[in-house]
């Protein structure tokens, strides 16, 4: 009988210890090289593509195996749907925490809040982050609308700085300082 505990016990540690943090509705995992097809997937889909940079299979290969990134999957805790994943780098130096990408299959369900908000706090209690930093394109209003409802500041633009397509397109950048979101 204690083997059994044991043993589900140490089934229940494994299994937690592959979500990097969770919310009330959602489960935040690590990505893994079964997951690329996903992310491929959702970076294409109606609604995403516009707004964040499309990686390939190999880029996404090294996110996953890189210790400078971190690539996470969003799934829902009810079903372990997957909705979603973001990319993020960590400057242990100087204690900035970067979102590079997010993309959500599951719009205006507040999914996007939920795990931004959750993420800083994470960040913001866990790491020694001072700043919590992120780059938007311009004609991105849903996203600009969630960054500036999380109570980030738009630092500034970098006009015409991304080339996509023959196009060049400019893109905010937004932050908030941990003082900051501890006000708030």
């Amino acid at each position: 009988m204690y083997v059994i505990d044991d043993i589900l016990n140490v089934i229940e540690m494994e299994a937690f210890m592959d979500y990097f943090f969770s919310t009330e509705r959602l489960n935040i995992r690590y990505a893994t090289v079964k997951d690329i097809n996903f992310i491929m997937e959702t970076e294409r889909a109606i609604g995403n593509k516009d707004y964040i940079f499309q990686g390939t299979y190999e880029s996404h290969n090294h996110e996953i195996e890189t210790n400078e990134l971190l690539l996470l999957i969003i799934e829902k805790k009810i079903d372990n749907e997957k909705i979603g994943f973001f990319l993020s780098h960590y400057d242990q130096n100087s204690d900035v925490f970067e979102l590079r990408r997010i993309a959500i299959n599951l719009k205006n369900q507040g999914y996007g809040y939920e795990v931004i908000f959750e993420l800083m706090k994470y960040v913001f209690n866990n790491l020694s982050i001072n700043r919590f930093w992120l780059d938007v394109f311009d004609y991105n209003k849903p996203g600009i609308h969630l960054y500036e409802k999380l109570g980030m500041q738009k630092d500034g633009i970098i006009r015409e700085g991304y080339k996509s397509n023959g196009v060049y397109k400019s893109y905010y950048i937004y932050s908030i300082l941990r003082n900051e979101f501890f006000e708030n």
